[in-house]
């Protein structure tokens, strides 16, 4: 096999624009989603039994159907569910955000769990309201317990953020392909897009790992 990546070095800075737009997309649904497996976490845990039956209920579907499903569920189905198309990356945004949330609920919810009882006990016993023990007390430590898995949501994210070209939003993949349509070559830009991803997902795994250990130097 013959390979020949310099038909493609014109237009590599088309290529790399892709990773802003990859990038906007994790980043909004990792922070939608993070708030919403917050609020699904607290749900899950909660006494209240129709709160946890809720909770429950969307984290078994979300995690039990396939994220493409989902993507195309809202994409294509809009119009028929609310009556407008909703745009591609609007649709990538909400897509991931509902899906990840499911996943950062039962991460979150663990962490709590691993928080030793006697500090909510403590804080029922000084009159901390629920809320404020959550915020100030219990969740700080839970976060910073979960660091790690919650790192690795966030690299699984990134690299199921390519299935957003099925929708036709321009992200790296959708790039590459274009790039390979033009010159009737589609593996060294699939190739290309691959090694960007890799980058990617190396400096975000060296990135928690830093924020980790500068957590566990502040203990």
């Amino acid at each position: 096999m013959n390979l020949d990546f310099t038909p493609f070095i014109p237009s590599m800075p088309y290529i790399l624009k892709g990773i802003l737009v990859t990038l906007q997309i994790v980043l909004l649904a990792g922070v939608l989603g993070f708030v919403l497996g917050i609020i699904l976490s607290l749900f899950k845990i909660s006494s209240i039994k129709i709160l946890n039956w809720v909770a429950n209920v969307y984290t078994s579907i979300f995690r039990g159907t396939p994220l493409v499903l989902q993507l195309m569920l809202i994409y294509y189905g809009s119009p028929q569910v609310i009556g407008y198309q909703i745009e591609p990356y609007t649709a990538a945004i909400l897509s991931f955000a509902l899906n990840s949330g499911a996943y950062i609920s039962e991460i979150i919810r663990a962490g709590i769990l691993a928080v030793d009882k006697g500090q909510q006990e403590a804080a029922m016993a000084l009159g901390v309201p629920y809320g404020k023990m959550m915020w100030d007390i219990i969740l700080p430590q839970a976060l910073k317990n979960i660091l790690p898995a919650l790192m690795n949501e966030f690299i699984s994210l990134t690299k199921e953020s390519a299935i957003v070209t099925t929708i036709g939003v321009m992200d790296i993949m959708r790039r590459s392909y274009q790039v390979g349509a033009e010159n009737y070559s589609f593996f060294e830009p699939l190739l290309i897009a691959g090694l960007i991803y890799y980058l990617m997902v190396i400096t975000l795994t060296f990135l928690g790992k830093a924020l980790e250990g500068r957590m566990r130097r502040s203990d």
